[in-house]
């Protein structure tokens, strides 16, 4: 078949890594202001999407294929390092996990449950990928516990 024929698709809102093909996260303008250096953030404009693939070196990157890397940050960031906090509002870390999983029931993680819905939670902002963590941080601790059941 001729391709001159071939309709293209619709642009559906997902944009892949440049650098490593995982789908990105779309982020805000407030988030790109935030997690990125002053002397970087122009390679992005107001639309861009983090890689949350922990391998990666690209942090956040644009439709054309422009990449701001790890290395140009504001900080360390997680799943990037794993020893940043993985709620970036209130510094709630994987040993925090470990503690609850250790203890047997997941008392911070309650109390972080609470805090990521008050209005103290500025996670479009603060979290490098523009969203709660809660999701991530229950599923850490439901992994780990059952690694600890097996």
């Amino acid at each position: 078949m001729n391709k001159a024929f071939v309709r293209e698709p619709d642009f559906d809102g997902r944009v892949y890594c440049p650098e490593c093909g995982s789908l990105g996260v779309p982020v805000t303008r407030e988030t790109l202001d935030h997690h990125v250096q002053k002397q970087s953030r122009p390679h992005l404009g107001d639309t861009a999407w983090f890689c949350d693939y922990v391998q990666c070196d690209a942090g956040y990157f644009d439709q054309f294929e422009r990449v701001v890397a790890v290395g140009e940050l504001q900080s360390t960031v997680y799943p990037k390092d794993p020893d940043a906090p993985i709620c970036a509002c209130f510094g709630f870390t994987l040993d925090d996990i470990e503690d609850d999983v250790q203890a047997g029931t997941p008392t911070q993680i309650r109390e972080l449950l609470g805090k990521s819905q008050s209005p103290d939670a500025n996670c479009q902002m603060l979290a490098a990928d523009g969203r709660c963590c809660m999701r991530e941080v229950q599923r850490l601790y439901t992994r780990r516990a059952a690694e600890l059941r097996e």
